[in-house]
């Protein structure tokens, strides 16, 4: 099990282990507390220095802590982007349950920033490290105004970097906070918070990064489903008589009154009341119907672009961990926020493209098929479809 851990105050304070658990084993990765000699293994890139926008790191235990002597990294100035890296034991989370967590508290409002975990894979330029470094995992709270707070679980596959889909709350106060995301070999997930789940789910389902198992087939109700839960029963027959039951008769309590007087008043009938013998109009009796087949609904079947990688949790070998902190005031905050939704958006459309690619290649596939099948009556274009 790896382990990386990371303890800074924020400005920034941070605790980061990374584990990995096979069966009843555990390994311990890389773990840092940030105790004497942490800057050995770290180092500060120069990402942002030219333009100004770089920003410093104290070793420091906070403006409060329950311990003095348990000190954590700490980003000093405002408004400006943080980056460290350490390179770590290389290791693969295949087979293994992999579990990376860290502490982090912001000891002020911030108007915008993040502060993330990645974990990298290939080489990395520890000076040069910073935002657009490729990443495998990245892990790690995000807030932005009033709107956005949210914890960040972006995963790398096959070079495309695809976000959690959830929105998953972080913590916006000013105490630690403990953050882990544990990966299992079955693509499963759970994300804690100060060792509390906050989520839990699978990568097929929770990312966008295969099509879905399971998509809604033909909407259209099959001319023969019988949806009637109950029928008239064929074997009830009208009682005799049934129809010369009237609905009101005289009232048989009703008495002639004493003032009537037929030459003036015509020939008193008695009034009608409702008839206590008459049913109403004659209905055969309900039955279960023996052919119902249940309220129709849309059924799901074999999406036809499905195809499984049992591998789909495995990260490309770790051999970096790095942490990016960005912070922006009033005056930055308009900025910060362009160049975010122009990565998201250059990402978004890159996954168009790609998708765009796979169903025109389809989509050919198919036409020359069918095109075939003009010429070869027994060229069945449905086992075609399930071959797709």
């Amino acid at each position: 099990m790896p382990l990386i851990r990371l303890q800074p105050p924020l400005k920034l304070l941070l605790l980061i282990s990374v584990f990995y658990f096979r069966y009843s084993d555990s390994e311990i990765i890389f773990e840092e507390r940030f105790e004497d000699g942490w800057q050995s293994r770290w180092v500060v890139s120069d990402w942002k220095r030219s333009e100004g926008k770089a920003g410093l790191f104290k070793h420091t235990a906070g403006k409060w802590s329950g311990d003095p002597d348990d000190k954590g990294i700490q980003t000093y100035k405002d408004a400006k982007h943080f980056a460290i890296s350490a390179k770590i034991p290389e290791f693969n989370n295949k087979n293994r349950t992999l579990v990376v967590q860290y502490s982090i508290k912001f000891e002020q409002d911030i108007e915008c920033g993040g502060g993330y975990i990645k974990l990298h894979s290939g080489y990395v330029n520890q000076k040069k490290y910073g935002g657009d470094t490729p990443y495998s995992l990245m892990f790690g709270p995000d807030i932005c105004g009033s709107q956005q707070k949210k914890l960040h679980v972006i995963v790398s596959y096959q070079g495309q970097n695809y976000p959690i889909k959830k929105e998953i709350q972080c913590e916006t106060d000013k105490l630690t906070h403990f953050y882990t995301f544990i990966l299992r070999p079955d693509a499963t997930y759970t994300v804690l918070v100060d060792n509390r789940e906050r989520e839990f789910g699978s990568l097929y389902t929770d990312w966008d990064i295969l099509p879905p198992r399971k998509i809604k087939g033909d909407s259209r109700k099959p001319a023969d489903w019988d949806d009637r839960e109950y029928i008239d029963d064929p074997n009830d027959v009208k009682p005799v008589g049934y129809d010369s039951i009237p609905a009101e008769i005289p009232d048989p309590k009703a008495k002639e009154p004493d003032d009537w007087d037929e030459e003036e008043d015509g020939i008193w009938r008695r009034p009608k009341i409702p008839n206590p013998a008459y049913k109403g109009p004659w209905k055969r009796k309900k039955i279960k119907n023996p052919n119902y087949k249940g309220k129709w609904k849309t059924p799901w079947i074999d999406n036809p672009e499905f195809e499984d990688d049992p591998d789909l949790y495995v990260l490309k070998p770790i051999k970096y961990i790095g942490i990016e902190v960005w912070q922006a005031e009033k005056e930055a905050f308009e900025e910060a926020e362009k160049v975010r939704r122009a990565r998201e958006e250059k990402e978004a459309e890159r996954t168009r493209e790609e998708s765009d690619k796979r169903k025109a290649a389809r989509d050919s596939q198919y036409g020359a098929r069918k095109r075939h099948r003009r010429h070869d009556p027994d060229d069945d274009l449905d086992d075609y479809h399930d071959e797709l």
